[in-house]
């Protein structure tokens, strides 16, 4: 038999133990048989655990941890009672600097593997200053099947409230809500929110939406707050427009919690499981918050894209800013602009700057922000990216200096990394939040530019999910 054909070390269903020897992308470990790769959530590197394969394929297999056995010099126990479980968090159960260490050397793996760049700059993460509490959006659910603990699967005793949940998504299981009892991402505030929203409907008999009936009235809870002006706002996303039901919750949370700021009801009565609504009513205040990004101020509405992540959005743009040097520069393209964040931040560098942008909500709302504050040499265009810049569109601003870009997680069209190779902008600044893709996109502009540095930013504490910005130069 060749090697080809030699069936792999492991059968789906056997239980074995293992060695966990790496922290792996997406916050799995890492562990080999006969040099088969297995990942495993939920473990550290120097783990020794007992597990079940769920999920074979050619070259690997995945599975669950039944058992620790041994556990990691590095691991810690979680801040939080639902860590392992909750699909907010991937990293509790080891300190931030180990994080931080393993998120660094995801990149420089990706560019090295992916992009295959050698000896190349990847500079240590920046990290946050509170790994917790970080968030200044959180969108909880509610449901009528609530995720049961393994505990109470094997109790005999009845489940009080086991019909009604808020809380967060477990993962891979978009019907079932795991009832979160504490909860670290954003401010302390947005826990004691949703622990009174949900005592309001349990008293009240107030029921939580269900996903396959398209019946009840409770859809979400979110949540969201300015670091730098103490703005807070509250969502109450139901399933039908109903005051009798909606003004004494809103009454209450405004009694109980004098600092929400703006208090809205968007109603969602379409199968669509997003908190977007076909309309809003907004309750309390002016339905939006104010928040600042450096200099600038940004009003954000309850369906406006905003960096989940302030303090690090700073951090970020800060990096950006130093990347264009100290003088001056003619004009900046700012490719996939949002709502013009990094647009505006960065335009104090530029003496002209155009913003691109697919959504045209966003483009609205950019319009609206550079107006907010004053900044008169920024020009936002909407459209698709690859149809949209193009040789029309450098008639209109004329060749770019500089390019920013900042695209999905898919990372650029190949139109998009064609055009910027004709335009040849002196650098590039590419900023990330999957460094697989982007180093697949600057391996492709790698023959016209130098890769100068790389340097990532944790804008998610606690995940595995980390952003990096490189830059390059033309050759």
């Amino acid at each position: 038999m060749s090697q080809q054909q030699q069936p792999s070390p492991v059968k789906k269903g056997r239980e074995l133990e293992l060695d966990i020897t790496a922290a792996a992308f997406e916050g799995k470990g890492l562990g080999k048989v006969e040099d088969y790769a297995v990942f495993v959530k939920n473990t550290a590197p120097g783990d020794r655990v007992r597990v079940r394969i769920i999920r074979k394929k050619k070259k690997y297999a995945e599975g669950i941890l039944l058992e620790l056995l041994t556990p990691s010099p590095d691991r810690i126990t979680p801040k939080c009672r639902h860590a392992g479980v909750c699909g907010g968090c991937t990293w509790q159960h080891i300190p931030y600097e180990r994080e931080l260490a393993y998120k660094s050397g995801h990149v420089a793996d990706h560019f090295q593997r992916i992009g295959g760049f050698r000896d190349l700059d990847t500079r240590p993460v920046i990290g946050a200053p509170e790994p917790f509490y970080y968030r200044n959006k959180m969108e909880y659910t509610f449901g009528d099947r609530r995720w049961l603990t393994d505990s109470e699967v094997q109790s005999e005793e009845p489940i009080p409230d086991k019909d009604f949940a808020l809380g967060l998504h477990v993962p891979g299981r978009y019907d079932r809500i795991l009832n979160l009892e504490e909860c670290h991402l954003q401010h302390p505030v947005s826990f004691r929110l949703l622990d009174a929203v949900r005592s309001y409907a349990l008293a009240h008999d107030i029921p939580p939406y269900n996903t396959h009936k398209h019946n009840g009235y409770l859809r979400h809870l979110v949540i969201r707050n300015a670091m730098h002006t103490d703005d807070l706002m509250v969502n109450l996303v139901t399933r039908t427009d109903d005051p009798d039901i909606i003004q004494p919750l809103a009454g209450h949370l405004l009694e109980t919690f004098p600092e929400i700021t703006t208090l809205i009801n968007t109603i969602n009565d379409t199968r669509s499981p997003t908190s977007e609504g076909r309309y809003k009513n907004v309750l309390h205040g002016p339905g939006y918050i104010h928040e600042h990004l450096g200099t600038y101020r940004f009003r954000v509405d309850p369906g406006t894209f905003f960096q989940t992540n302030t303090h690090q959005a700073e951090a970020l743009y800060d990096v950006v800013l130093g990347a264009l040097g100290r003088e001056k520069v003619p004009t900046i393209f700012d490719l996939y602009c949002g709502v013009g964040t990094l647009t505006l931040f960065v335009s104090q560098k530029a003496e002209k700057m155009v913003g691109i942008e697919l959504n045209a909500d966003a483009i609205e709302k950019a319009r609206e922000n550079a107006a907010d504050n004053n900044v008169t040499h920024v020009d936002f265009e909407q459209g698709d990216m690859k149809d949209i810049f193009n040789d029309e569109l450098i008639e209109r601003h004329g060749r770019p200096d500089v390019i920013i870009t900042d695209p999905p997680r898919a990372g650029m069209h190949e139109d998009v990394i064609d055009q910027i190779k004709k335009l040849s902008p002196r650098k590039v600044i590419y900023v990330s939040c999957n460094s697989a893709t982007q180093a697949r996109d600057v391996s492709l502009l790698s023959d016209l530019y130098m890769v100068d540095s790389v340097q990532p930013v944790d804008m998610f504490p606690r995940t595995y999910h980390i952003e990096s910005v490189a830059v390059l130069t033309l050759r």
